[in-house]
């Protein structure tokens, strides 16, 4: 009897505190109706031009033709899907979409948080914002600008790197036509336009570190190494930890700018990857519905990828994205 009274006063005191949580919540947004009004326009917006148009994953499982429209397309299901899995090219694009990822991740990730910590130490504030603009400004510019100042660059005629190696009695190096050399320019092409960017991210989550824990740790002896490593990157571990997360979410995905600018016929072994296999047989070769399956099958493995990063995120205790 007793066990039923308790039970009973649990499940009325749980069933209180959800009314209090949802009483507060209806407060809170009553207090800020006008700021909540704001998101309004946003959300109609995801809703109409993100989540509308997908409904046209469906012609990933039916034999899409134009003339029949979506939903009088014939439908095949898993045969699109098969139809990858058993393709040659399948295990070439996905191991070139992870492999240029990995190798984005490994050398690009770490730059903007060097970047940062030492920009941090830098006292010149006049110095430290000239340096800040040069780097994020490649950020700002379009692939198809700086693709064009790589590809003159290192042509082997008129590029000033080859011209360099051959005024020092060296041979011109075809770099955009070796394959070792074209992954080697695919980084670093993408550390230079994305590292100040990032580096500009870590400098704002640094700002936030209270000044006083430094000069505690100066105080106890502890030096500029010492201050980094105990203080400061543990202060913005939850930025990288979330950065490295979004990192993760997107690892069988390449931009398709950047390759389609960069990559040639003579390197296409290494450069073919789901966006450019998608814009080759589904806009030049009209496969809509192949192509949709891919896209799809893209999509759900970058979920599965983000998912378990911030599963493991959470599970070693830091905060992930949910």
């Amino acid at each position: 009897m007793k066990t039923e009274i308790v039970e009973s006063e649990q499940l009325q005191g749980a069933k209180a505190l959800k009314l209090n949580k949802r009483q507060r919540l209806w407060k809170d947004i009553k207090a800020a109706k006008y700021l909540y009004m704001l998101i309004v326009p946003v959300m109609i917006y995801i809703l109409i031009f993100r989540y509308g148009p997908m409904y046209g994953i469906v012609i990933a499982f039916k034999d899409y033709k134009i003339g029949d429209g979506i939903w009088g397309s014939v439908w095949v299901g898993l045969k699109h899907f098969r139809r990858l899995f058993n393709s040659y090219d399948f295990y070439q694009i996905l191991r070139n979409s992870l492999m240029l990822n990995v190798y984005s991740l490994v050398f690009q990730f770490p730059v903007p948080i060097i970047l940062a910590l030492l920009l941090n130490e830098v006292k010149n504030r006049f110095f430290k914002k000239t340096v800040q603009s040069i780097l994020y400004l490649p950020h700002f510019l379009s692939w198809v600008i700086l693709a064009g100042i790589v590809i003159q660059m290192t042509s082997p005629s008129t590029g000033i790197i080859n011209m360099i190696i051959k005024s020092l009695g060296g041979e011109p190096i075809y770099f955009m036509s070796n394959k070792v050399w074209w992954l080697v320019i695919y980084v670093v092409s993408g550390i230079w336009k994305e590292a100040g960017w990032g580096t500009i991210i870590y400098l704002a989550s640094i700002s936030n570190v209270d000044a006083q824990l430094y000069e505690a740790a100066y105080i106890d002896g502890a030096n500029k190494w010492k201050q980094t490593w105990h203080i400061t990157l543990p202060a913005i571990k939850s930025t990288i930890v979330i950065l490295l997360i979004m990192s993760m979410g997107s690892m069988i995905s390449v931009g398709f700018e950047k390759i389609y600018m960069l990559s040639n016929d003579y390197v296409r072994e290494v450069s073919e990857v789901f966006a450019t296999y998608t814009y080759r047989l589904g806009i030049q070769n009209v496969q809509y519905s192949y192509t949709s399956a891919v896209g799809l099958f893209q999509s759900i493995v970058n979920f599965v990828l983000l998912a378990a990063a911030n599963y493991v995120a959470n599970r070693m205790g830091e905060h992930g994205i949910w």
